[in-house]
């Protein structure tokens, strides 16, 4: 009765229509991750460093979720997820959001906002997930679509552009995305296939002519203590201006994992590609790259833990820019303190390590403007996790 009452409070919160609604087959479920972090971005080639203490949400979120059986193995799914501002900012679905069908014999097909196959295929493999030292740093192909199409039209190389500055893809391999069709197959003896179908919206693409689409295919290996995946994911775009042609890239990636209860570890590998083109110059593999990482978590008693990370991004594939000096690396170690089976306190330190000619920055750790060519930005975070 009380949680039918809190799930109603809160749908009248979020959507005021929802109050209105059957509550008996919602579930309210999410996650607060609030952390104290020390920031440092490092000194580069054009800038001395900054640093700076703030409080992170670290990917905090809420959502409703539910389903409503139809009959012959057949149920209607639906969810309604968003992150939690800690700041004051507002709330919206921003999320996983979506409606489908799901049947116990042929899988379930969704439409609305996810991550991609892609992306979710290794997520369960970073162990400083959602955190200041998430792999997706560098891996899962850094970026915003609108940096690297300012930089191919605008900066050119007679004029000392930098098109590796913050980016290494057009859009986010490891995104989530509006305009998505996706379907889940049951599990075969553990094996799961995930595919989806995206239509990117205009603040993905090069331009708001930009006609872009992607395809997401994974297919994961789950039997514990072994966890296997296999994912590839391509984007087309099209109408891209007057300086540039039609082009597409593309990704590729897999993982290996072995948990027990004592100990895990992760191992993930993608490679990139493009073929940009333009107008003017026939670039290929601009930014196309191999990145890795290796991680781990040890239980050294049943409430704490330790854990480290070891990721790298390569040199950056044949940019007319910088092709030597543009990879990365980060080195990641943490503790964890488990106070009941729903909260956690941690302590994460976690260092960046930039080229010469590059500037990647940490997941969530501040704005691009402060982290310049060769920095190598750190940081420490404090926090406390609760889930429900």
């Amino acid at each position: 009765m009380q949680k039918k009452i809190i799930v109603l409070a809160i749908a009248a919160a979020l959507t005021p229509a929802m109050a209105l609604a059957d509550t008996a087959n919602v579930t309210i479920y999410g996650t607060v991750d609030a952390s104290y972090d020390f920031v440092t971005t490092g000194s580069g080639s054009r800038a001395a460093g900054v640093s700076e203490q703030r409080v992170s949400g670290n990917q905090s979120y809420v959502g409703l979720k539910g389903s409503s059986d139809l009959g012959g193995g057949l149920s209607a799914v639906w969810q309604a997820e968003g992150k939690i501002n800690l700041d004051g900012n507002g709330y919206s679905f921003d999320r996983d959001t979506f409606a489908g069908l799901s049947s116990t014999s042929m899988g379930t097909v969704r439409i609305g906002r996810m991550g991609s196959p892609y992306k979710m295929s290794t997520r369960k493999q970073d162990v400083f997930a959602d955190s200041i030292a998430d792999n997706r740093s560098l891996m899962g192909g850094v970026a915003a679509a609108s940096g690297i199409g300012a930089a191919l039209n605008n900066s050119w190389p007679s004029s000392g552009g930098d098109v590796t500055s913050t980016v290494s893809s057009y859009a986010a391999f490891d995104g989530r995305n509006s305009q998505t069709l996706a379907y889940t197959s049951p599990s075969f003896s553990g094996v799961t296939i995930n595919a989806a179908l995206i239509n990117y919206t205009a603040a993905n693409k090069l331009s708001t002519d930009a006609k872009a689409r992607g395809t997401s295919l994974a297919a994961m290996y789950d039997v514990a203590p072994f966890y296997g995946t296999v994912a590839y994911e391509v984007h087309n775009f099209s109408n891209m201006g007057a300086d540039m042609t039609d082009t597409k890239e593309d990704a590729v990636k897999f993982g290996l994992g072995y948990a027990m209860d004592q100990f895990a570890v992760n191992f993930v590998y993608e490679k990139t590609k493009d073929d940009i083109g333009t107008n003017y110059w026939d670039f290929t593999n601009v930014v196309g790259h191999n990145a890795m990482t290796l991680n781990g978590k040890f239980n050294v008693s049943s409430t704490d833990a330790i854990k480290a990370a070891y990721t790298k991004a390569g040199t950056l594939g044949n940019s007319v820019w910088y092709s030597a000096d543009s990879g990365a690396k980060q080195i990641s170690v943490g503790y964890d303190h488990s106070m009941s089976k729903a909260t956690t306190v941690y302590a994460i330190y976690t260092k960046l390590s930039n080229d010469a000619n590059v500037s990647y920055a940490l997941f969530g750790g501040g704005t691009n403007s402060n982290y310049w060519d060769g920095s190598s930005p750190s940081a420490v975070s404090l926090g406390l996790k609760h889930a429900f």
